[in-house]
């Protein structure tokens, strides 16, 4: 996933490149835009924001994150992966 820090608005944009364009309006200040990011994807993919964590590169722009409680292929199905079959 790539994100956007101090974007203009709040939003999960879609896949590019093979990443999950992500905008959030937080700034990369103590973790307000990883709270931001967990928040939206949480939205997206209709779960608790508790269900979602990032697991690599909270200090970076470039994020994995974790989504507890959804299988990979119902989780991009969510998302509207373009690869997914």
């Amino acid at each position: 996933m790539r994100v956007t820090a101090r974007s203009a608005h709040d939003r999960v944009e879609g896949w590019r490149e093979g990443y999950l364009v992500v905008r959030t309006t937080a700034p990369p200040l103590e973790g307000r835009a990883n709270e931001a990011v967990r928040r939206l994807i949480a939205r997206a993919v209709g779960v608790a924001p508790s269900r979602v964590q990032v697991i690599r590169g909270e200090r970076a722009r470039e994020k994995t994150v974790r989504v507890s409680a959804l299988l990979r292929d119902d989780l991009l199905r969510r998302l509207r992966h373009p690869d997914y079959g």
